[in-house]
C-alpha cells in the first residue's frame, strides 16, 4: 500500500454560517442527527457540540450581532387598578426573563445591585 493512500484526509474547517445552517437543519422535527452528520461528512457528536454553541449564541456572525449590549424587554400589561393595589399593599413584585435555555424569575423587591448582577451574568 502506498504511503499517500494511508494518509487521512485533511480536516475540513467549516464557517460559522455553515455550522449554524447544519445545526438549524438538525433542529427540524424528525431529522436524524446521525443521518445529517453522514450527509455532511461530520461526526454526530460534532453537531451536538455545535448545537450547544448555537444555544449560547456563539455561532452568530459578527454582522448579525446587535451593535449594543441591551437585552430585549417586554413589559407585562397591568391595569391602573392592579398598579394601585400593588403600591398600596406593597405587594411582592416579580420579574421574569426568558432565555433560549430557560426562564429566570425574581420575586420580591429586587435591589439594584442584585438586578445588575443578574443582568451581567446573563450577558456573559
Amino acid at each position: 500500500m502506498d504511503k499517500e493512500a494511508e494518509k487521512k484526509p485533511a480536516r475540513r474547517r467549516r464557517s460559522k454560517q455553515e455550522r449554524r445552517r447544519i445545526v438549524e437543519e438538525s433542529l427540524r422535527e424528525g431529522v436524524s442527527v446521525a443521518r445529517l452528520a453522514r450527509a455532511h461528512e461530520v461526526n454526530a457528536n460534532q453537531i451536538f457540540h455545535w448545537r450547544k454553541l448555537y444555544r449560547e449564541g456563539l455561532l452568530a456572525d459578527d454582522a448579525e450581532k446587535p451593535a449594543s449590549e441591551w437585552l430585549p424587554v417586554r413589559l407585562a400589561e397591568v391595569s391602573p387598578e392592579e398598579l394601585r393595589q400593588a403600591h398600596s399593599a406593597q405587594a411582592c413584585s416579580a420579574m421574569e426573563i426568558e432565555l433560549p435555555r430557560g426562564r429566570v424569575r425574581i420575586e420580591g423587591a429586587a435591589e439594584p445591585s442584585t438586578l445588575r448582577l443578574v443582568l451581567e451574568l446573563l450577558r456573559a
